[in-house]
């Protein structure tokens, strides 16, 4: 064999060879269980900054409570996305198993694979959103942004669809490059030097940067997003049918982290400050974080008219030919029981209360 023809050939064995090795260590170490985690430096993410936080000190949340629930020793590699597309693409690619994510993402992965290859299996946030004008605005209605420019942070990620569908139920024609009101997909800290400048006339995103808008950008919120849907876990269908017993345990470990957070918000708040600063090397105010955690609520699971309201709402602004039925999406476990009618009332006298 020639030399040229020898090294042509020895990257290809070389990569053989690798993956011989790695499915060779499989093998060899049954006990361990290694995932995949990904989730935003965002506070409406709040659960997967904790438990990047507790990983990170050597304190897993999810590791210790797998362990005890599967007998195996349990490895977490967390990553950090910046925006819904991506996390789900990389769940098609099989790179990461889990994910907290917004519903629009999720619900487009669903769609583009037939329903195969995303399943939610939790709730995890609702609200910390909002649309946010500059303090001295008039803007009031949807009406009054005509002929205006509004920065989302993605085109079409969870605000970028609820920005649309407002408008649109408004009755502006709005289109993805233009219409009536000109919406731009803008990365988050743009938005904020942007919006400081002026040169925007309402910011739709979602906390901490509602709370920067605000405290630090002169602006106030005209659309706050309270009862929407902001996060849910997913994780890949065929992890879900091959690795029930995983599923099953790390959802309830999801679940005892939400009761932890709202029991110790104090503590779950300086965790989200060390860890936004160690993702985003930059300081973080604490006065931020106390004002953005105001508008989040930790939820166990998923409300279907919501998320049903959420897909129609996509519908209505153009990122969705037909209405899915979302059904499949959300395991069964995950769903959240409608309210009686006599509890709903009792939490509408308690909130009137208050």
């Amino acid at each position: 064999m020639s030399h040229s023809r020898f090294l042509t050939i020895l990257p290809a064995l070389f990569f053989c060879l690798l993956a011989v090795s790695c499915g060779d260590k499989r093998k060899e170490d049954p006990n361990v269980i290694e995932l995949n985690f990904g989730h935003f430096p965002n506070v409406t993410h709040v659960q997967g900054l904790v438990a990047h936080h507790f990983s990170r000190e050597g304190k897993g949340w999810f590791e210790e409570r797998l362990k005890e629930a599967t007998g195996k020793d349990v490895r977490i590699n967390w990553y950090v996305y910046n925006a819904g597309p991506s996390a789900m693409e990389a769940v098609f690619a099989q790179s990461i198993e889990l994910a907290y994510v917004g519903p629009s993402p999720a619900i487009n992965a669903f769609v583009r694979s037939r329903g195969e290859d995303i399943r939610m299996i939790a709730g995890a946030v609702e609200g910390g959103a909002a649309l946010v004008v500059p303090k001295d605005s008039v803007l009031k209605e949807p009406a009054d942004f005509r002929g205006k420019v509004i920065a989302t942070p993605q085109l079409g990620n969870t605000q970028d669809v609820s920005a649309r569908a407002w408008f649109s139920r408004g009755g502006l024609h709005v289109t993805q490059r233009g219409g009536d009101v000109t919406i731009l997909p803008t990365p988050n800290p743009e938005q904020l030097s942007l919006f400081r400048q002026g040169r925007l006339d309402g910011v739709w995103t979602v906390e901490p940067w509602v709370s920067r808008l605000v405290m630090t950008a002169g602006g106030k919120v005209l659309v706050d997003e309270r009862e929407s849907i902001a996060t849910v876990l997913v994780c890949g269908a065929e992890f879900l049918q091959d690795k029930p017993e995983v599923v099953k345990a790390l959802v309830q470990a999801h679940q005892e982290l939400n009761e932890w957070i709202r029991r110790n918000p104090e503590e779950a708040q300086e965790i989200v400050i060390r860890e936004l600063e160690e993702l985003t090397h930059s300081k973080i105010d604490p006065a931020l974080i106390a004002q953005a955690w105001k508008s989040i609520v930790m939820k166990d699971r998923i409300s279907l008219p919501k998320l049903q309201q959420f897909v129609q709402d996509a519908h209505h602004a153009g990122f969705m030919k037909e209405v899915p039925d979302v059904a499949g999406l959300v395991v069964p476990e995950a769903v959240e029981e409608p309210l009686a009618e006599e509890e709903r009332l009792t939490m509408m006298e308690e909130g009137a209360g208050k």
